[in-house]
């Protein structure tokens, strides 16, 4: 039976008090026992937590009492034993990084498309002008590699900050098409796609919520095999089932969040 709740949650929004708010946050977290990862910068916070779901909902209504964060969603889905081994909260230069100063996603995002739209198109072969879907894989290629869109472009780089230049090298496979970016929830995209209209791609959305909404949503239509999550679980199954039951093995490290992972927690 499924007891722990595993949440991942983003916000780009100005913070000023980054070291203050870690402490605060891990203190709480460590007082109900949740295990994860919180990355606070000047753009924002990017959270992957595990716990009971009481904890979990307690941590997120601390959260969002701060007007900061009281709009912020969290993506949910479940496992029988906590994928994490120990609680980290760290301030970093940026909470997905790009290397790219000029994006500034809490200035303002690009446009959007909802998992149910995008499921229709893919289902009648274009957008609702007639135009031609290109589906862009901004994740790492080793990420890819466990299951992507069908017919999904995939660049193969190795890190997010290799992602502007794979644009500028390959935007002509972009021209004449609605592109979707998307990732794992949906945090790379919001900077893909600005850094796509900042030059001059204005053909370019980005699937609300990533991989993790659309398979709560729309479930794996179009989408073949896992997708790949950084802790203990090692992927989701579009059903958000994790592949491992047993999560005693390290997760990866991250090269765009700038941290390696925590140890999976033993299974019990």
């Amino acid at each position: 039976m499924s007891e722990i709740l595993n949440i991942a949650a983003y916000k780009f929004v100005a913070i000023g008090d980054g070291p203050a708010l870690r402490d605060h946050l891990l203190a709480h977290a460590r007082t109900l026992e949740l295990r994860g990862t919180v990355l606070i910068s000047p753009e924002g916070i990017n959270m992957f937590l595990a716990g009971t779901a009481t904890a979990v909902e307690d941590f997120l209504a601390l959260l969002r009492a701060d007007a900061r964060f009281s709009d912020l969603v969290a993506k949910k889905s479940w496992s029988a034993t906590q994928p994490f081994r120990r609680m980290l909260v760290k301030c970093k230069r940026e909470i997905i990084r790009m290397d790219h100063p000029a994006i500034q996603p809490a200035s303002g995002r690009a446009p959007g498309v909802e998992p149910a739209t995008l499921r229709r198109w893919l289902d009648q072969g274009h957008d609702d002008e007639g135009k031609p879907v290109a589906l862009l894989d901004t994740r790492n290629a080793f990420e890819v590699d466990y299951g992507t869109f069908e017919g999904a472009i995939d660049w193969r780089i190795s890190k997010f900050t290799e992602f502007p230049k794979a644009v500028a090298e390959h935007r002509e496979q972009l021209a004449g098409k609605t592109v979707v970016s998307f990732c794992t929830g949906g945090i790379r995209c919001e900077k893909a796609n600005l850094l796509m209209h900042e030059m001059g791609l204005d053909n370019t959305l980005q699937l609300e919520g990533g991989i993790l909404r659309y398979f709560e949503e729309v479930g794996g239509a179009h989408y073949r095999g896992d997708c790949f999550v950084f802790d203990g679980r090692e992927a989701l199954a579009p059903d958000l089932s994790a592949r491992r039951q047993d999560v005693s093995a390290r997760a990866p490290e991250d090269p765009d969040l700038g941290v390696k992972r925590p140890m999976a927690a033993p299974a019990s």
